[in-house]
């Protein structure tokens, strides 16, 4: 990621470059906008304050590759930037946005690419491991929970800030696992051993972690120190011989790294590793319609190679080999959740802005409140499955 530091940022600080717009691409882009209520120039929280007359020729050649990019280099602003996105989200699910979804449109080589080619081999697996997660342990723990928890947050129990909401989704998981003492326990995309770090205190499992960080390794080792719980540094397909030696698995915001060449790989290491009697519990943001790949400033910017997967799509990787014992939906919680990962962003930032730039604040900001809007429009979901090999005789009944 490009981090180098730009001129200063902001609707008060900015100088517009001289020269007038191209006035049909200006009035395209306007009339695009106006359909999800969005004034260029206006005085309400989400309008457009364009900075920079190329704007509306770079979204018009780029899509929202143009749009992040530009916004990155400061030539656009808006003072609530997840209302802007959440105003662009509803009105590209609704129909009377039907011309600004096409607009938005992928261009056809991303979407080509992401149709035919595996994005997500074992090779190229390291790449968001590099590129994202490796970013700096200090930025992260700046950024998250005490516990480090880089997934959504369960608010829906009560909780009045971030640090409750993410041990009560940590706790829910451990419910849905129905823990005991003494239970292995598969972590495929660790993390930082947040989740392993929290049951092995609270449940007495014993736990065994991979990610492709090997920023995460390091300080997950440190963290969790003394518990019994084993970092590897590898690719999940990279898991050999587990024989069923786990009595539950479980995967927290890293299947959509996986891609849906990979699907069938990915369920066949959580077969694998499961006891016959076992429960595995898939974690994973979601999309509403059929697709490939992801939005290409995300996949530029943020998470190369990802790919958002569908209820279906999960579904027929399931068949013959999982049993669905329960699919939640809590996607409206990731707002909330985003919105505080921003807020702790803009409170450390003193920290860290003499080595990552303004322009790096800019993507940052850009990446977390788009994705605040995407979730407040439901353009987006999260959920949790609950699978079993051979299904919970009685019936899996999920707990309150």
């Amino acid at each position: 990621m490009d981090a180098d530091a730009i001129g200063a940022t902001g609707g008060n600080n900015q100088t517009a470059r001289p020269g007038p717009p191209d006035d049909g691409t200006r009035d395209w882009f306007e009339r695009l906008l106006a359909q999800a209520d969005i004034r260029v120039g206006g005085d309400r929280p989400w309008d457009m304050k364009l900075l920079d007359p190329d704007v509306p020729e770079r979204v018009l050649a780029r899509g929202t590759l143009g749009l992040g990019e530009s916004y990155m280099d400061g030539h656009w602003d808006a003072e609530c930037l997840d209302q802007f996105f959440f105003r662009l989200a509803g009105a590209q699910m609704s129909r009377d946005g039907r011309s600004l979804a096409l607009a938005a449109k992928p261009p056809m080589w991303h979407l080509l690419k992401a149709r035919w080619v595996n994005l997500q081999t074992q090779a190229r697996a390291w790449q968001v491991g590099q590129q994202h997660y490796d970013l700096g342990n200090d930025f992260y723990a700046a950024m998250l929970d005490p516990r480090m928890t880089y997934t959504c947050a369960y608010w829906a129990g009560g909780a009045q800030t971030l640090s409750d909401a993410q041990e009560a989704k940590l706790e829910l998981v451990c419910r849905k696992l129905m823990l005991r003492p003494g239970m292995r326990v598969l972590d495929i995309g660790c993390g930082w051993g947040s989740f392993m770090r929290y049951a092995a205190e609270r449940h007495g499992v014993h736990c065994v972690g991979v990610t492709v960080s090997a920023e995460q390794v390091s300080l997950g080792r440190a963290l969790c120190a003394g518990l019994p719980v084993e970092f590897k540094l590898q690719d999940y397909r990279e898991l050999q011989d587990m024989g069923g030696r786990f009595d539950r698995v479980v995967s927290l915001g890293m299947f959509e790294h996986v891609g849906h060449k990979n699907y069938p790989a990915f369920m066949r290491v959580a077969e694998a590793a499961l006891k016959p009697d076992g429960l595995f519990l898939l974690h994973t943001i979601g999309r509403n319609e059929h697709g490939n790949g992801t939005d290409p400033w995300i996949d530029k910017y943020i998470f190369p190679n990802g790919e958002l997967p569908t209820i279906a799509r999960v579904g027929r990787v399931c068949e013959r080999r999982f049993v669905v014992e329960d699919l939640h939906n809590f996607g409206a919680d990731y707002d909330r959740t985003l919105m505080s990962w921003c807020a702790n962003v803009e409170a450390a930032w003193p920290r860290f802005a003499e080595a990552l730039g303004e322009r790096f604040r800019r993507m940052w900001r850009y990446y977390l409140l788009s994705c605040a809007g995407a979730f407040r429009a439901r353009d987006i979901q999260l959920w949790q499955w609950v699978l079993s090999p051979r299904g919970v005789p009685g019936g899996y009944h999920r707990p309150a």
